[in-house]
């Protein structure tokens, strides 16, 4: 699935027209049909419905399915709430069609009358404005709005709720809201945004007939579903050994955060990687060596408690290392980051206390070779780039793929819809999980797996891409199987990694 602003999904369908060759009459009809087969699916014949259309592919849409409603044999009115001049190309076409067919239409702004109609229906219809809406609406449309939204109908809409911004970072809107929305095409970035998302109601996207490839050239952002981890699972050969599946390192952990460390270790190799050695001081081996006996250990020099040094161990040997889990945010302990950005010879992953001292050191991720990936939740990534949280999650795509560009590195921001977002741009929304993750320790179960998975034979954007599908996907299935949402536990996350493995099989070479 892939998820668009307004101006590429308008560039999408101009190619479409212009260069493939399918008509805009055929898209729009093709868009109110499919829209229509998921209508008839929520509703009786006997619930009579009002379509509520206006200007442009939308309101061409909403002709199609009065058309389609109709010869269905449903109860269907259709109000038009713009002036017949409004109302031209190819959804005057499907106008014309649908008054050929035996439907009526009526034009009406009278507001008082439009409040009886929608009184006296079951189910409207928005059909009104797509995803061209600039600013707030005008009257008298922002009052049907609200007629609408105060009704006890239920309310349909067609690719977007009537009002409401495609495009992220918009934040004052007059908005319909939906109980069900068909999305036409592909998602918008709305549809995943803190105060936009609960406006779709229920949604879906209804495929029109574009071709993917018109999709894949026009938009670098897309959702990562289970079709996709099922194509990119790691493969182990017959004859595998530890070592062909990457040797770890994970580098934090002090006396008052010894779980941490132990919790990204046990996901490490819970989630497949051959070996994992955890970087620490000699009283947190101690403390967590029975936790997962599995693992290696090295002890790293210390102050009070802290690490405050690592290179001069032999991380060299390492083919992916994390840091900051547990780590602390002393002043000393900030020189280990420093030491890994400098030296560290494989990928590098920053996360928790990591991501606190690498504000100081934004500059020293230019200067490496290697790839680097940062994990961090809004508040950590509100901190880089010196925002508010709230501004972040107005426009989460734009400020990490500026970010990541700038500074080239990977972003994993994590959320109820987490953005994976290469150096280059490309951005991919993760979509698994559930409530139950809003605890400690979490986070640092999804370390040890993208440890894991950045140590296979697999692109780096996917298997972080596949580090966030495990750790959602797991959190689901424990909930399914016997957790709830209060009682879900990091640890029950490590152990619901084996289930979601069960679920996608293998694949053996």
């Amino acid at each position: 699935m892939y998820i668009v602003t307004a101006k590429e999904m308008y560039d999408i369908d101009d190619y479409t027209i212009s260069e493939i060759g399918l008509e805009g009459k055929l898209l729009m009809e093709n868009a109110g049909r499919a829209v229509s087969e998921r209508v008839i699916k929520l509703i009786r014949e006997t619930e009579p419905v009002c379509i509520f259309i206006g200007a442009g592919n939308n309101g061409g849409d909403g002709f199609v399915i009065a058309r389609v409603l109709l010869d269905k044999g449903y109860l269907v009115q259709v109000v038009q709430v713009v002036p017949d001049e409004k109302i031209t190309g190819d959804a005057l076409f499907h106008k014309r069609v649908f008054i050929q067919c035996g439907g009526e239409v009526s034009y009406l702004t009278d507001l008082d009358l439009i409040r009886e109609k929608v009184e006296r229906v079951h189910v409207v219809i928005d059909a009104i404005i797509g995803i061209g809406v600039k600013g707030v609406l005008r009257e008298p449309i922002q009052e049907i709005v609200r007629i609408i939204n105060h009704s006890k109908a239920c309310v349909i809409s067609v690719d977007i709720p009537s009002g409401l911004p495609a495009d992220e970072g918009i934040g004052e809107f007059t908005s319909i809201q939906a109980d069900y929305t068909f999305v036409i095409a592909a998602a918008k970035e709305s549809s995943f945004m803190v105060d936009t998302a609960d406006f779709y109601g229920q949604w879906e996207i209804v495929p029109i007939g574009i071709p993917n490839f018109v999709f894949q050239n026009n938009t670098a952002k897309r959702q990562w579903a289970e079709e996709d981890f099922g194509k990119t699972i790691p493969s182990r050969h017959v004859h595998a050994h530890k070592g062909s599946h990457g040797k770890g390192l994970i580098i934090g952990g002090c006396s008052e955060m010894p779980g941490s460390l132990a919790m990204a270790t046990k996901a490490a190799l819970k989630a497949g990687a051959g070996l994992v050695a955890a970087g620490t001081t000699e009283k947190v081996i101690s403390m967590i060596a029975a936790m997962c006996p599995e693992a290696t250990y090295m002890i790293l020099p210390e102050k009070d408690g802290y690490i405050t040094g690592c290179t001069a161990s032999p991380i060299s040997n390492y083919d992916a290392i994390a840091v900051g889990i547990g780590l602390g945010r002393r002043e000393e302990t900030r020189h280990v980051v420093a030491e890994l950005l400098n030296n560290a010879p494989c990928p590098l992953l920053i996360d928790a206390d990591g991501l606190y001292h690498l504000k100081y050191q934004l500059e020293m991720l230019k200067q490496r070779s290697e790839p680097t990936i940062i994990t961090p939740h809004p508040g950590e990534m509100a901190m880089l780039l010196g925002i508010s949280i709230s501004d972040l999650l107005s426009a989460p795509f734009h400020y990490t793929r500026d970010f990541a560009k700038a500074n080239r590195v990977y972003i994993i921001l994590k959320g109820k819809h987490t953005i994976i977002t290469s150096p280059e741009g490309r951005q991919a929304m993760e979509s698994s999980g559930n409530p139950g993750l809003a605890k400690g320790g979490t986070g640092d179960v999804l370390t040890g797996i993208s440890l894991a998975m950045m140590m296979q034979q697999q692109e780096l954007f996917d298997a972080l891409c596949n580090a966030c599908f495990i750790h959602g996907k797991s959190a689901d299935i424990q909930i399914e199987e016997k957790q709830t949402y209060y009682d879900l536990m990091a640890t029950d996350v490590i152990d619901g990694i084996s289930k979601v493995y069960r679920a996608f099989p293998c694949k053996r070479v």
